[in-house]
């Protein structure tokens, strides 16, 4: 399981007082005014940064950082992911998973049957699409085929267990076609 998760991009600066306006990665950007702490990346290192403000722009979302009071003191920081520690994350639903999570789980048949690695997910609108890279030395493998979508519905998905690592899946039938 993961333990920090990616929030957002910062984008570019905003201002000359050390805002920073911040690509959302995540599904609510309303969500930045609930944190209290972000984790940014540098490249080099892992700084914990403590929010002072939150302000919104279109589908943006713009951060003060305490100590951090000019243009010149964030300009570095272009291009530079955020992320949000497990504990600090939304809370989720039943039946809801993090993405990250998701990414590498082994996913089987119902009748346990190695079908292979869940390799993305796709947002369509409607609801997830699970995208299945085959196990070569599967039977799901010998189709001549490399993948299956497979949509994220009860129907399809009949269990998780993240702290496993398994994703239980029943193909529905065409699905391979």
């Amino acid at each position: 399981m993961e333990e920090i998760f990616k929030v957002g991009i910062i984008s570019s600066t905003h201002g000359l007082k050390g805002e920073v306006k911040v690509f959302p990665t995540t599904d609510d950007v309303k969500r930045f005014k609930r944190l209290k702490q972000v984790i940014l990346d540098t490249g080099k290192e892992k700084l914990t940064l403590e929010i002072e403000s939150v302000k919104f722009f279109k589908n943006m979302a713009i951060l003060k950082f305490k100590g951090i009071d000019s243009i010149n003191d964030v300009e570095k920081y272009r291009q530079k992911e955020l992320y949000v520690q497990r504990k600090d994350a939304v809370k989720l639903n039943k039946d809801e998973y993090f993405i990250a999570d998701l990414i590498g789980m082994d996913v089987v048949d119902e009748e346990g049957e190695t079908i292979g690695t869940l390799t993305d997910v796709l947002n369509t609108g409607a609801n997830d699409v699970y995208v299945i890279a085959f196990s070569e030395d599967g039977i799901y493998g010998s189709s001549g085929k490399k993948e299956v979508l497979l949509p994220a519905i009860k129907q399809c998905i009949l269990g998780v267990n993240v702290e496993e690592g398994k994703m239980m899946v029943h193909i529905m039938e065409g699905l391979l076609d």
